[in-house]
């Protein structure tokens, strides 16, 4: 037989070979992964901090309130349920005058503490600043030139130092974190010329992907004119 005598579905229309038998089950089991991977990860990392939260609530329940001693079966999630309506009690009692007035004495105490106050002082300030609902951290995604010129890495522009660290680096600078992979939890805290930062077209979501994936993760290329530009230094 020859080549113009040879099968349609050998090809493609677009001239690509036709997958045989093992290539086509290749393909649907690594669609398979693709699918089932994200959602069964999801749901583990969901289910092992309700282990978690629970583990460490549940046995904190007096023992005649506790549903066990009544109930064949746990309550799962009960841990969890219980630490939120907690932290919500505590956060509306400390909006209060008399919660205000607590913390501060409380606050007060540990100041008096030389190496506890040093850890609640940084601890506080990084919650203040991530969870805080004006807050700029990580709002940005940008390029730069680390470890060394003509590379280039992923960083999130954390906002602009302010004080020595500014006078001292000839001003203009803004403070970027660049993220280890996997493990963006992780990583070195710069002051670099605003001149030398390079916004990206993509969200601190896209950015954490690309971080956690390797690169595998590539986000959709958006206009670059959604990417705003970092905050001005303060005169």
């Amino acid at each position: 037989m020859t080549d113009s005598q040879a099968p349609e579905h050998d090809a493609h229309p677009d001239g690509r070979p036709s997958l045989g038998l093992t290539g086509r089950i290749r393909a649907y089991f690594l669609a398979g992964v693709l699918v089932t991977a994200p959602i069964s990860i999801t749901l583990y990392l969901a289910w092992l901090l309700v282990v978690t939260v629970d583990g460490a609530v549940t046995p904190l329940i007096p023992e005649r309130y506790d549903p066990r001693a009544f109930l064949p079966f746990g309550l799962p999630g009960l841990g969890l349920v219980l630490a939120v309506v907690g932290l919500t009690l505590i956060g509306m009692f400390t909006a209060g005058y008399l919660g205000r007035l607590i913390l501060r004495g409380g606050e007060a105490l540990v100041a008096r503490m030389p190496v506890i106050r040093s850890f609640y002082g940084a601890t506080k300030q990084i919650f203040e600043t991530v969870l805080a609902n004006q807050s700029t951290a990580f709002r940005e995604v940008v390029l730069i030139e680390y470890p060394r010129r003509g590379t280039w890495t992923l960083a999130f522009v954390t906002g602009v130092p302010q004080g020595n660290v500014q006078k001292a680096g000839g001003g203009d600078l803004v403070s970027v974190f660049v993220p280890t992979t996997p493990n963006p939890t992780s990583g070195f805290l710069l002051f670099l010329p605003r001149a030398e930062v390079h916004a990206l077209a993509m969200g601190v979501e896209d950015g954490l992907k690309l971080v956690v994936s390797g690169g595998l993760v590539t986000p959709p290329e958006k206009p670059a004119a959604t990417v705003a530009a970092p905050a001005p230094v303060d005169a």
